[in-house]
Formats: structure tokens, C-alpha cells, sequence
């Protein structure tokens, strides 16, 4: 009640005039006189916040005199409220109390963030240290915008830097890349959820089948580069949705939404949360289903998740976790691009299907062993498979032949995993320094195969290989894999304002194949000539060290510079090796890719008025993997490798890029200045730009060296408003991409090609979003149009499922949102 008082008065706080400069000072305890560092302490009347210092110290400047109202918040401590009265620099002594309940969500935190929609991610949150590193987190109840259909574009809005691939399939599937990442799948990521990975293999198949609903979602938390210590060596960093926590002052509330949307889109969410006692819980069913702007693209979904959670005692919390998704989709496929400029919502694919099913699983162990010290502790598993299902050929514009059996490639994954961490505080002379030690298991057993499915036009995911034996691409392999690693990272306070981290990062891992995949030569009039089962056994095993060091540097109270450098790597997956591809080829000796990631910066804030944060990033990839047109060979049947005649991608190690650009993000709350007497007013302008330079260095392969790397704009702008009064709500967003190119030889568009569609660049595009929401009592309606100017784009060519070809985005499309709490 007490934090929720606090909120409801941080709402009502009103400016109050004064004259003159002075400065607040002080120094935050706990009752036992031991200094409480991270603390947060905000004066109502200016609305300024401040953190507190390693040695619990924190100050205000250029004060008018007058009272204020003071409040500090801790985490595990007693919100403190003080009124005080300057006319002179003041220094204050505050002590918190022990609150005795650990909250999970802080009130008083969510009501004062909601001016801004971004924040980044504290030096230490829970057992995690995030000094010196590039953080964003997203506060998705914040957002106005399409949350039903999972926007990524209006979700990511702030995330400096970010390429989206746009699908129109409500969210199923979240794509996001930056800096030179492909987007696909969000592969370049160590995604999480609550902490715990869920992805398919998080080195083996690093690929991302199920995105949690934004409307569950309390955060997404961003962490560029140098996330790779802490969450994994790949090169993009983590991205760690957050589900909203248990209402711990009621036994059951429930919230529902109901959407309905352009072409047939209808989502329903309902969750139900409470805490009973010491047990808490949250669970939530969400629905979609649509047809899509294009034929043959219809979808449905199932998607369940609970969170089951128990104080066994004052410092010790468990918590069960399960997640469950299942989802049916149609695939209308890809477009060359004479079909793309002359029809858009074309499809000549008419029996492509695929289909998920993801099943994940969580135990959680929180214990604080003493005042000092935490630990954490996840075991989670996953069960899934995806199946997919449809014609696919090297010619983008041949129709579907309804005669010819469909290509089926069905992956199972089962894993499981362990991670533990230990964070403690301890003294460096008379600072506070913090140490971080973890380590993780991590076990697979997946397989894969791939053949002939049906020629009918149901989604029919068992193999035909009785029917069709001499069909071309047949393969039958298992993966099990092993990962073992330790890290740890060390903040050490060399002042009172500049802390370095250093950190570490151990990896075993173990990658194998054990299976075959059948050599089937035809002759011109499809009779086999060679038909023969070749065993493809591998271990690939390989041990490393990655380090990173970070900086911060705190200027002001309201200014932070922050740099830091860390190592990164990324395993090549046994899906680049095996999975044979009509469309492209894969070099047999593909290996892994190494490199470095740097980030330098200066973030902070202006009074309530501006959020900003500006950088500089470099990245090297070496043996970086990428596509090239390269005339297509095979093996005859007497074991010599012979030219087909076609051109198809070739996928491997093309060499080393290089990719540097600077990034800035602001946002400014103009109601102070417009309306500074009227709180119930909002305007909120904010920008994020990225500009970006990419070049490979250095390549053997032929037209390759000198060339910009795929995936990289070299503009990329997010801007908009977002406004509001009383209780309504709005937000106008504009997003531009320059042009980008899809292969490392940077081919060009061919507007004439009618035949292939898998080459050549992504053309430039804008786009215009506008969304609304309206609260009355326990009611909220939202609605919008999403691409507002109906322009017609892509953002992607596919070289597989969903295509082959391009795949456009969606056209203007509406949708709109009831909501209710109970």
C-alpha cells in the first residue's frame, strides 16, 4: 500500500516556483550503517532521479530554494519519503529499514518510468552485471502501439540500429538483426526468456520459433556485443524478454484482450496473476489466427504459459516455469521481381505449409546467502519440433506442379540445460566492488531429416520416400551436442565515478553428426543412374577462452560515458552443413566465425526533459559466413565434381568484414516545457539513427574484398511522437532504411528478372505507423494503422522456407483492441 501511495503521489507532483541555485547532497544506509549503493532517489517537484554511488552517496544540483519532496527506494528496503526545506546546500544522512518482502515488481519504479519507454539496464540486477555495456530495456506496458500482432517494428522502435524482417504473420516469429546480423530468426542473438534459453540449440541451431506475446511482457531487455561473457559468444548479445510478474496484492486479477485486424486477423489474450500467501503465480492462454495479405497464408495459433512460484523463506524463492506454443501456418512463397512490381500479393505456391510445436520447461532457485551475496540457479529443458512442407525450386517463377511429391524437412529438438550463478559484494578499500561467477551445462539431442513428402495439398508432414525413392535430396541425421562453460566478470570502483569490468568467458564444445544422406544421380529423363546411402559422421571439438573489459566513467549524476570490448564467436550450425538446398549451396568446409565487438558512448538525462544516449561501435567478423553467386557443382557417379550449369548462392567462410557506425537515440518530453501545470498532457518526440560502414577486408573469393556486407544500411531511422492527454494515448512512428544488399557480392536489383528473385539488393523504404488507446475505468480500447501510407515493400529474399524468392511485407492494415482488468 505504501508503494502504491508513493506512486499515485509521484502522478499528482506539481512544479513548484523558487529562486536561487543550491545543492542536495546525502548519504543512503540500511540500519546496520552499511552504505546502500544503486539506490534510487528522486525529488517529486523537478522530477529528477538520481543513483546512488558505490558508498551510498548521491546530489542534486542547481536547486532553486523551496521544499521538496524526497523519496529513495531500494531494492529489499523501505520506500522513505522526507519533505525538505533549501534556502542553502543541504547535506542529508537517510537510513532505510528492511522491507522484509522481496517485491517482485517495484510500483514506484513502473509509475515513474512511464514518461519514457526506454531505460537501460542497472550496473547489478539480480545476479547479472551489466556496467560498461550498451543495455536497452524496453517497457513494453509503455508502448502504444500493435502489441496483438507482436509489431517489431513498433516494439523495437527505440532500439537503436535494429534490421527487421516484416512478415504479417501476427508475431509468430520474432527476425531482428543489426550491425551486419541476418535478421532470420533472430539467429544471431542468445534469446532468453526470463533467463533461460529458447531457441532450438543455442549454439548448434541458434534459431528462434517462438516469441512470447508482447501483450505478457513486462520487459525486453536489449544488451549489445558484449553479452557475450555472461550469455553466450555470439556476436549480437542477448535478448531477454521479461514476463510481467505475479499482482502481489490481490489473489486473482484478470486481464483480457480481444483484437480483430486487417484480413481476418483475430487474437485473444487472456492471463490470470496472484499472490496467495507465500505462492504467487502468473498464467496466461494466448489465440491467433488470420489469412494473411497474400493467398495461401493462413495461420493459427495455441500459445500457454504459467508461472508458479513459492517463498520457501525470507531469502529463498523456487519457481516452475512452463511454456507451450503450437502453430499451423500456409506459405504463399517467394516473388521475383517483375511478380513483386506487378502484383505484390501474388502467390503461385499453393501446398507450402509448416508447422511448430514448442514445449519449454524452468525451475528457478533464488537464495541470498547473505546480505552480500545471491545465487541463482536454472535448469530448463525443450521439447519441440518444426516441420516444413512445399515445393521449392531454383526458379522462383515456375508454378507449383500439383503432380510433383513437396520437399519435407522435420527437425526434433530435445535439450536441456543448467546454468548457476554467484554475485556477492565486497569491499575494495572503501568501496564496493562486485564479483560474478557462473557456469553452464548445456545438452542436446537433436535430429533432422529430410525427403519426399506428399503430393497432395494438405499439411501432411510424414515422408513419402516409399512412393518417391529417387527424389534428389534425402538425408536422416542426429546432432548431439555439449556445451560447458564458465565466466565471470568483476566490477572494481577505482573512484567514486569510474569503474572497470573485466570478464572471462570459458567454452567447451562438443559438435557431432551421425547419420547419411543418399548421393541419387538421374539422367536427363529422371532414370537414377546412381542412387547410394554415404555415411557422414562428425565430431567437431573445440575449447576457448573469450575476454571483454568494460568501462564507466559517471560524469554528472545525469551523465555516464561507458565503453567496452569483448571477444565473440559464433559455432557454425550442422543446418549450414546438411540441409541440401535447391536454391543455394553450402561449402563442405564451412567453420565457425570469430571476431571482436567495441562499443564507446555517452548516456544520460536532462532533467525529466531528455533521455539520450550516442555511441561508437566497431565489429570485426572473421571468417565471417556469407553468400556469393557461384555456378553449382555436384558429385557424378564416378565421384567427380562437375558443373550443373545453374547459378545458385554458395554459402560459407567468405572472408573478414569489417563494420563501424555510430549510433545515437534521444528522447524529449516537451509537456514540461509545453504545459508545465499540467501533468495530464504528453508529448514525447524521440529519434534513434544508426550510420553504419561496412566493408569486407579481406576475401579469396572472387568479387568479394572491397564490398559493403550483407544486411547493413547505411541509414537507419526510427523517429515519432507520442502523445496523449487525459487518458488518451497515441503514437506516430517513422521508420527508413536505406538500401541494402543480400550476398556478399553485392549483386544488383534486376526489376526485369522474372525467374529467380533469391539476388540483389533490398530496395530503400519508409514507412508511417500511427496507433491510439483509450482508458475509461477498467476498459481500455486501442486501435491503428499500421504502414499508414500503404507503401509496398520487402524487407527480405529468401533463399529457403518461406520461400524461395522475395517475400513482401504487408500492405496498410488496421487493427483494433478491447481490453478489460478484473
Amino acid at each position: 500500500m505504501r508503494l502504491l501511495a508513493f506512486s499515485a503521489a509521484l502522478l499528482l507532483s506539481i512544479l513548484q516556483p523558487a529562486f536561487g541555485q543550491h545543492t542536495l547532497t546525502g548519504t543512503l544506509t540500511n540500519t546496520r550503517g552499511e552504505p546502500i549503493a544503486d539506490a534510487e532517489v528522486y525529488l517529486k517537484e523537478p522530477q529528477a532521479l538520481e543513483n546512488t554511488s558505490a558508498r551510498g552517496t548521491f546530489r542534486f544540483e542547481n536547486l532553486e530554494a523551496g521544499t521538496y519532496t524526497l523519496v529513495a527506494f531500494a531494492y529489499e528496503y523501505k520506500v522513505l519519503e522526507r519533505v525538505v526545506a533549501i534556502s542553502a546546500d543541504t547535506g542529508l544522512e537517510l537510513t532505510l529499514e528492511d522491507l522484509g518482502l522481496d517485491l517482485p515488481e517495484v510500483v514506484v519504479r513502473r509509475e515513474r518510468e512511464k514518461v519514457f519507454a526506454l531505460k537501460k539496464l542497472k550496473t547489478v540486477e539480480g545476479t547479472a552485471i551489466f556496467a560498461g555495456k550498451k543495455s536497452e530495456v524496453i517497457l513494453v506496458e509503455n508502448l502504444v502501439g500493435n502489441l496483438a500482432a507482436n509489431n517489431p517494428r513498433q516494439i523495437y522502435n527505440q532500439v537503436v540500429g535494429l534490421n527487421i524482417f516484416d512478415y504479417g504473420d501476427a508475431g509468430l516469429q520474432l527476425n531482428i538483426g543489426g550491425r551486419g546480423l541476418d535478421p532470420n530468426r533472430t539467429a544471431n542473438f542468445n534469446v532468453r526468456q526470463n533467463g533461460y534459453d529458447i531457441s532450438a540449440d543455442a549454439l548448434g541451431y541458434p534459431e528462434s520459433y517462438y516469441t512470447p506475446p508482447a501483450e505478457a511482457l513486462g520487459q525486453i531487455q536489449v544488451v549489445r556485443g558484449a553479452a557475450s561473457l555472461q550469455y553466450g559468444p555470439q556476436f549480437g548479445g542477448l535478448v531477454n524478454f521479461r514476463f510481467k510478474t505475479p499482482n502481489p496484492g490481490r489473489k486473482i486479477e484478470w486481464i483480457s484482450r480481444q483484437t480483430l485486424g486487417s484480413f481476418d486477423l483475430k487474437t485473444s489474450f487472456n492471463s490470470l496473476s496472484g499472490t496467495l500467501g507465500k505462492f504467487s503465480y502468473y498464467t496466461y492462454f494466448n489465440y491467433k489466427e488470420g489469412n494473411g495479405f497474400r493467398p495461401n497464408s493462413q495461420f493459427n495459433s495455441r500459445n500457454y504459459h504459467g508461472h508458479f512460484g513459492y517463498r520457501l523463506g525470507p531469502d529463498t524463492r523456487i519457481s516452475l516455469e512452463v511454456s507451450l506454443l503450437d502453430y499451423l501456418a500456409k506459405q504463399p512463397g517467394g516473388l521475383t521481381d517483375a511478380q513483386f512490381l506487378q502484383d505484390p500479393e501474388f502467390s503461385n505456391r499453393d501446398r507450402n505449409w509448416f508447422d511448430v510445436s514448442w514445449n519449454l520447461f524452468a525451475l528457478q532457485l533464488e537464495h541470498r546467502l547473505s546480505e552480500r551475496t545471491d545465487l541463482s540457479l536454472n535448469l530448463f529443458a525443450l521439447d519441440a519440433s518444426r516441420s516444413a512442407l512445399g515445393f521449392r525450386t531454383n526458379r522462383v517463377s515456375q508454378p507449383d506442379d500439383p503432380e510433383a511429391p513437396r520437399e519435407l524437412l522435420v527437425d526434433e529438438f530435445l535439450n536441456w540445460g543448467a546454468e548457476g550463478r554467484v554475485l556477492t559484494r565486497y569491499n575494495l578499500g572503501e568501496r564496493k566492488a562486485v564479483l560474478l561467477l557462473g557456469s553452464k551445462y548445456y545438452q542436446t539431442s537433436n535430429t533432422q531429416q529430410q525427403g519426399p513428402g506428399s503430393a497432395a495439398a494438405d499439411p501432411d508432414f510424414t515422408f513419402a520416400t516409399a512412393t518417391y525413392p529417387n527424389y534428389e535430396r534425402q538425408s536422416n541425421f542426429e546432432f548431439p551436442n555439449l556445451n560447458v562453460a564458465l565466466f565471470g566478470e568483476n566490477v572494481f570502483p577505482l573512484s567514486d565515478r569510474f569503474t572497470l569490468t573485466p570478464g572471462f568467458r570459458f567454452e567447451y564444445i562438443k559438435t557431432q553428426s551421425e547419420g547419411a544422406y543418399r548421393n541419387i544421380v538421374l539422367d536427363l529423363a529422371g532414370n537414377p543412374l546412381l542412387n547410394e546411402e554415404v555415411p557422414d559422421n562428425r565430431v567437431f571439438e573445440r575449447s576457448f577462452l573469450l575476454l571483454g573489459l568494460g568501462a564507466s566513467y559517471q560524469v554528472t549524476p545525469a551523465l555516464e560515458g561507458y565503453a567496452n570490448l569483448s571477444q565473440n564467436y559464433r559455432s557454425v550450425t550442422f543446418n549450414d552443413i546438411r540441409v541440401v538446398n535447391p536454391t543455394y549451396q553450402v561449402d563442405p568446409n564451412i567453420s565457425d566465425e570469430n571476431g571482436f565487438t567495441a562499443d564507446a558512448g555517452i548516456r544520460g538525462s536532462v532533467g525529466e526533459a531528455l533521455r539520450y544516449d550516442l555511441s561508437l561501435f566497431g565489429m570485426l567478423y572473421d571468417n565471417r559466413l556469407g553468400e556469393i553467386l557461384r555456378s553449382e557443382t555436384r558429385t557424378d557417379a564416378s565421384g567427380q565434381e562437375v558443373e550443373t550449369g545453374r547459378v545458385v548462392r554458395f554459402r560459407g567462410n567468405i572472408g573478414t568484414a569489417l563494420i563501424l557506425g555510430a549510433e545515437a537515440f534521444g528522447e524529449w518530453n516537451l509537456q514540461p516545457s509545453l504545459w508545465p501545470q499540467d501533468p495530464q498532457r504528453r508529448l514525447n518526440l524521440f529519434a534513434n539513427l544508426a550510420l553504419t560502414d561496412s566493408r569486407y577486408t579481406r576475401s579469396e573469393e572472387t568479387n568479394v574484398e572491397g564490398n559493403q556486407v550483407e544486411f547493413v544500411p547505411v541509414v537507419n531511422l526510427k523517429s515519432g511522437l507520442r502523445f496523449g492527454y487525459r487518458n488518451l494515448l497515441g503514437s506516430l512512428q517513422y521508420t527508413f532504411l536505406s538500401e541494402q544488399f543480400t550476398d556478399a557480392t553485392n549483386a544488383p536489383r534486376d526489376p526485369q528478372d522474372n525467374q529467380r528473385g533469391i539476388e540483389g539488393t533490398i530496395p530503400a523504404y519508409d514507412i508511417l505507423d500511427l496507433s491510439l488507446s483509450y482508458t475509461l475505468g477498467k476498459f481500455t480500447l486501442e486501435g491503428g494503422l499500421n504502414n499508414l501510407l500503404d507503401r509496398s515493400y520487402f524487407t527480405r529474399r529468401a533463399t529457403g522456407y518461406p520461400g524461395p524468392g522475395i517475400i513482401p511485407a504487408e500492405p496498410r492494415t488496421y487493427y483494433l483492441t478491447l481490453g478489460w482488468k478484473l
